[in-house]
């Protein structure tokens, strides 16, 4: 395993405990009632895809360390899969706090931006893999 691929991964794994203390806390203020039904729904999607987006990182990063790819490419792919991470959960989480239902807000945008910078970083890794 690389520099790149270890230290990746521990970034990754260390952020699990974030995404289990969000899923806690998301209950937490479901269950007083502190959020419209509306944030709930933008709460819950994204702290769903934190989850799920965490589990593709660890995966790309197990594809990048078999393949056996370069410290610096394996660098931009992880830091591309991290990046669109937090952009795409998080777009959820800002739409919440400063979106209305129905109309597009900057967390929209987020979104969106994070979903591309995974995209891309999906498909560096395919080239990767390919090429190597």
């Amino acid at each position: 395993m690389s520099t790149a691929d270890k230290w990746l991964t521990v970034i990754a794994l260390v952020s699990v405990p974030t995404v289990m203390f969000g899923g806690y806390t998301v209950m937490r203020l479901a269950a007083a009632r502190k959020l419209t039904d509306y944030q709930l729904s933008l709460f819950k999607a994204g702290h769903a895809h934190a989850g799920v987006l965490l589990v593709l990182t660890l995966t790309a990063l197990s594809i990048a360390a078999r393949a056996g790819l370069s410290d610096p490419y394996t660098w931009m792919v992880g830091v591309l899969l991290a990046v669109g991470t937090i952009s795409q959960s998080g777009g959820f989480f800002l739409h919440a706090g400063i979106g209305q239902p129905g109309k597009w807000s900057f967390g929209n945008t987020l979104t969106v931006l994070g979903a591309v910078l995974l995209a891309v970083a999906i498909l560096a890794l395919a080239w990767g893999v390919a090429v190597s």
